[in-house]
């Protein structure tokens, strides 16, 4: 009997000691390992932890631009910075958007090379769609790219690992619009309005048909509930953090 509860006590202890060493390693690289189960596994950031009301809205780039030139406006007379993720050869075909949302003060991040679903890539074709990807953006901006949203939402550890060791923050979003569906502007405003918290990462699409006509309306209601709207890369906390199985990234509390 003493002998299993030795044995007992020294697989926790060793399970312990294997989780830190793989949290404390994933963390110094921009990621973050939680336990699913018996597993731990690697999360890109869905919300942040805050207390100060901050939000984040975000546009995936991959298709077309029709009504780009509309959600710029209405961010300009909104004074609201947004995260625009954008896709290698969306970057090379419209140059001169990337330039245009560059110069009205918004962020870009990557958003992959191909739209591909890269949980089925292996690390050195991961790193070379990160790589081309980012300087692609770099090229046109002159500014270097810290972030990255995975196409389709789809990512695996590998994923996450290799991103964070290419100096990337992975990027999810805990607020869905939508908007890609076609919803009307008003059913996407108040998925997005009834979702938001403090924290939380809007994510919509460039090319949506009603997405223009729904950011004045989602913007004005929650600056009306007090919420603030910032880029993502003020959003996040960039050292000193944990990430919880849900995704959210919070700061470690100092003792």
């Amino acid at each position: 009997m003493a002998v299993i509860k030795l044995k007992s006590i020294l697989a926790c202890a060793f399970t312990a000691v294997a989780f830190t060493g793989l949290s404390l390693g994933a963390h110094y690289t921009g990621a973050y390992a939680v336990w699913y189960g018996n597993t731990p596994r690697l999360l890109p950031i869905y919300s942040v932890e805050r207390e100060d009301k901050a939000i984040s809205i975000s546009f995936d780039c991959a298709w077309g631009v029709e009504y780009t030139d509309k959600i710029l406006n209405a961010l300009r007379v909104s004074d609201v910075k947004a995260t625009w993720f954008m896709v290698e050869f969306w970057t090379e075909k419209y140059p001169e958007y990337v330039k245009k949302i560059d110069a009205a003060g918004h962020e870009i991040g990557t958003h992959s090379a191909t739209h591909s679903y890269m949980s089925k890539q292996n690390a050195e074709e991961i790193r070379l769609e990160l790589k081309t990807s980012s300087q692609a953006i770099t090229d046109v901006t002159g500014k270097e790219v810290e972030l990255f949203r995975p196409p389709y939402g789809d990512y695996d550890d590998e994923l996450i690992k290799t991103a964070s060791e290419e100096g990337v923050y992975t990027i999810q979003w805990d607020v869905d619009s939508l908007d890609w569906r076609d919803l009307s502007a008003t059913d996407i405003a108040m998925r997005v309005i009834n979702g938001a918290k403090s924290g939380s990462i809007i994510l919509m699409h460039n090319n949506g048909l009603h997405t223009a006509e729904a950011v004045p309306i989602i913007i004005e209601t929650l600056k009306n509930k007090g919420f603030t709207f910032v880029p993502i890369g003020e959003l996040i906390y960039r050292e000193n953090y944990t990430v919880d199985v849900t995704g959210r990234q919070k700061p470690v509390q100092s003792a």
